[in-house]
This record gives C-alpha cells, structure tokens and sequence, in this order.
C-alpha cells in the first residue's frame, strides 16, 4: 500500500477496477507519470464546470503547480467569479427534469438562468461583475491598451474590488488561484459568454472598441508561442468535456508543424478525455482518441484515455487522486 496515498486515493485503487472506474484511475496515474516526468499539463473545462464548483479541488491543483495552462470556455471563466460573489443567491433546483415551460419561464422572469439542476442569479452575478468589468474595459480602451478575456478577469479579482462581496471561501475559486500564478489561458469563442455578448453591447452602442479585447487567433498566436516554448519534456491534454475548449488548443500542434512547417513539433505526450458523448455520426466530443492520430495531434505511443462518464463525478475524483488525497 503506498502510505503517500490519502483515503480517496487508497478507495479508487481498491474498489475502481473496471470498465470506466478503471479507466479513470488508469488516467489519474497516466496524469501523475506526466508530472513525473517533468511534463506539463493543459487542462480544459467545457460545460459549466465552474457553476458545478469544480474549484473545491481545481484550486489546489492550480496551487501545487499541477496544472500548467488552462483552455476554456467563457461561461467557465466567468462563472466561477460569478460564484465566489454571488453564492449564497444561486437556487438549486433538484426537480428539474419535472420543469414545465411555465416553470422555466417563471425562474426566467425571477433572473434565475438555471444550468441543470442550479439557477444563476442574474443580478447579482452578472451585473455584480458587469460594472466593475467595465470600468477596467474603459481604462483599458482610453489607454488604447488591449488584454485578453482572461487578462481582464485577473486585473479585476487581484484589484480587491470584489472582496466584499465573497461568498465562500477565496481558496475554492479556481480563477483566484489562476490569477494569483498568473497562469496562462485561452478562451476560445469568448464572444458567447454573458461578459462577451455584455462587451458587444458596449461595442454596438459605440462606448468601446472591438479591438481592446484580443482575439481568437490572437489566442491560438499566443498558445502557439506557449507550445514552442514548453514542449521540451512533453505537454498532456487533460479534456473535461468536448467542444471549442479541447478543439481549439489541440489543434495547434499540427497548426505549428503543418502551417508552420516546424517538423519538429512532438504531439501532445498524454490525452484523456472525460465525456459522456455518444461515439458515432462525426462527433468531435465523441471521437475515439485514436481518430486525433490522423488529424496529426496524437502520437501512436501517446498514452490516450476517455472516461465514458460524468465529469463532475471524474474530475475530482482524479484531481484527488493526482494530490494523493
């Protein structure tokens, strides 16, 4: 018995033998060999990761430097501070699979825009944010200064403005963790997040510039320049989820050894995705991870892992496996 282990650890090499409960454990030890080996790693959040609290455990992977570089969506990226000011006003719906449409349009016409089985409150989560968030998109614009999506979200959290307003503990906020490490991300199609469609107003009403927010190839540049720089021992792609999170950093190994025709670009060392996405009819979420090998993106021998389950089950089942909790 390894007496590093915690409990949770010692309960999964005991009892998650087969099927998917192996493959999970299977991948947490392909994780902690890539740590091992002085790899990185890239993590991915689709989904509504951040409203399902993942930063309970995120947070101290960020913390202990398991984590190296993060892709997600805009509702992760926002959501999570959403979170962390506005918790105590999020409505839990149990019964959702019961909703009629009056249920739904009565939780609409409360501000509670629900995700599954949990409802965010639109005033004070998004419009807690929104009028902080613009005073750094204003600065910013007059400056004639540009920053990424998640460039502005670290100036807001390490600000201070919003401590008043925290209502769990600063420790279970992965973004607070991510800006205090000033951990690289990219945000793909950030646009259709709540904070980019409130940016586009802005932008529509003529009281920004477009251009103050950098761009999706401007993110693909700057994941591109990462990759080159990082690769040296290898970097693993931990995938939560399938979408625009994992397609568009994925893609740029064979973006730099094709396009770029830097031949010496190796694949991506470790892959694992967590989906519960039906393989069959062209999904990308429910590719096998062999399809990634003729698209230039996986190596033959790069250890490859999909866990046919849900993520919020997985994940920090295998983030507590990789602390050794």
């Amino acid at each position: 018995m390894n007496t590093d282990q915690g409990e949770i650890s010692r309960f999964l090499d005991k009892y998650f033998l087969h099927f998917n409960a192996a493959a999970l454990v299977d991948a947490a030890k392909g994780y902690k060999e890539q740590l091992n080996k002085e790899a990185k790693m890239l993590v991915s959040l689709a989904g509504a990761m951040s409203t399902a609290e993942l930063g309970k455990t995120f947070s101290e992977m960020i913390r202990t430097e398991k984590v190296d570089i993060i892709s997600c969506t805009g509702a992760n990226l926002e959501e999570d501070v959403m979170n962390l000011v506005a918790h105590s006003h999020y409505k839990r719906v149990p019964n959702y699979r019961d909703l009629t449409p009056q249920d739904e349009w009565n939780l609409l016409e409360k501000g509670l825009n629900r995700v599954t089985d949990t409802c965010i409150p639109e005033e004070e989560a998004f419009r807690r944010l929104q009028k902080h968030i613009f005073q750094l998109w204003k600065q910013a614009d007059e400056n004639g200064e540009r920053l990424f999506p998640h460039e502005f979200m670290y100036r807001l959290l390490l600000s201070g403005v919003l401590e008043n307003h925290y209502e769990i503990d600063v420790k279970d906020s992965w973004m607070y963790a991510a800006a205090q490490a000033n951990l690289p991300i990219v945000v793909p199609g950030w646009e259709d997040s709540t904070m980019g469609n409130i940016f586009t107003s802005y932008v529509m009403k003529g009281e920004l510039k477009a251009s103050t927010i950098k761009s999706g190839i401007e993110y693909m540049a700057y994941l591109a320049d990462w990759y080159r720089n990082n690769s040296k021992k290898g970097i693993g792609f931990f995938q939560i989820g399938g979408g625009i999170a994992g397609d568009f950093p994925i893609c740029v190994v064979p973006m730099l050894y094709q396009d770029m025709e830097e031949e010496d670009t190796p694949f991506w060392s470790y892959f694992c995705q967590i989906s519960d996405s039906t393989t069959s009819y062209g999904s990308y979420s429910g590719a096998v991870p062999n399809e990634k090998i003729t698209w230039g993106k996986l190596g033959i021998d790069t250890p490859k892992f999909i866990i046919e389950s849900d993520a919020t089950i997985v994940a920090p089942l295998i983030f507590a496996y990789v602390l050794n909790m």
